[in-house]
Order: structure tokens, then C-alpha cells, then sequence
């Protein structure tokens, strides 16, 4: 799968096609939810709008986490962010189209940061220093257990 046309293209058809009742398989956000997680922790992160200036992980762990990164192996269910809530935080948007189409607005903003600073490398909590193709790789391993959990294999 070529995973950037993915992203941009396809991600947010396969969200939009999911009823809106539909219970994840695993954790506690519902569909707008994690959409809203998906554009915030995700592409948020991804493109630099929401910055962190450390990274979590012991530098000792980050080869063995890096090599997971750029494998193919899936994230595991219910899979620990550190930096989010125990409880899932409260929608920010009306409802699902509104988050789908800022889902789509942060994407498509992810792109464009990479497009004007092709070099651009970004510091991800608990992965390291990325640049674009490492983001790539982690947004589309996000994006397909999110789908999973929702019943959704692209």
C-alpha cells in the first residue's frame, strides 16, 4: 500500500464510512473520538502544531522502538499513550462530518509543512527525531490500528 496517497486520500473515506454508533472492538473513545485523537495526536504532532521538546523514552529503547516503527508490525490493542488521559477527553467538534473534515484540514496541512521544508525533522514523544518518510510510516501504522479497532481493515 502506498501509504502518504493513503493518508491523504483515503483515510478519511474509509473514517466516513463507519456508522457513527459503531463500538470500537477495544478502548474507550468512540469513532469521534479517536478522529479527533487521530488529527490532534497524529497529524497535530506530525506537522508540528503541537510540538514536544523531549523525548519519553530511555535512549537506550529508542533503536528497539525505532525498528518497530519502520516495521510492519501492527501497534497492539489498547496500546499505552502516556501522554493521554485515562479517560478520553471530550469531543471538540459539533459532530462527526465537523471532525472529519478537520481530520482532513490537519492532513492536508501535514503535506504542505513537508512540501515547504522537504529536510523538516520533528521530535516525537517516544520515537525520536522524525522526518517526513518515519512520520509517514507512523501516521499510516496509527491510522490502520485505529481503523482496526473500529472494524475497519483497508
Amino acid at each position: 500500500m502506498n501509504k502518504a496517497p493513503f493518508l491523504k486520500n483515503d483515510l478519511v473515506k474509509h473514517l466516513s464510512a463507519i456508522p457513527a454508533d459503531q463500538k470500537p472492538a477495544w478502548g474507550k473513545m468512540d469513532l469521534q473520538q479517536m478522529t479527533e485523537h487521530l488529527a490532534r495526536e497524529g497529524f497535530g504532532w506530525a506537522s508540528g502544531r503541537i510540538r514536544h521538546q523531549e523525548v519519553l523514552s530511555p535512549a537506550e529503547h529508542l533503536p528497539q522502538f525505532r525498528a518497530f516503527l519502520l516495521s510492519e508490525k501492527p501497534f497492539r490493542e489498547n496500546t499505552e499513550n502516556k501522554l493521554m488521559p485515562a479517560e478520553p477527553l471530550p469531543v471538540a467538534h459539533a459532530d462527526m462530518p465537523a471532525a472529519l473534515a478537520a481530520l482532513q484540514q490537519e492532513i492536508d496541512h501535514f503535506f504542505k509543512v513537508y512540501e515547504q521544508e522537504p529536510g523538516k525533522t520533528l521530535i516525537n514523544p517516544f520515537f525520536g527525531e522524525l522526518d517526513y518518510a518515519m512520520w509517514v510510516q507512523l501516521l499510516h501504522k496509527h491510522a490502520l490500528h485505529h481503523l482496526k479497532q473500529f472494524g475497519v481493515t483497508p
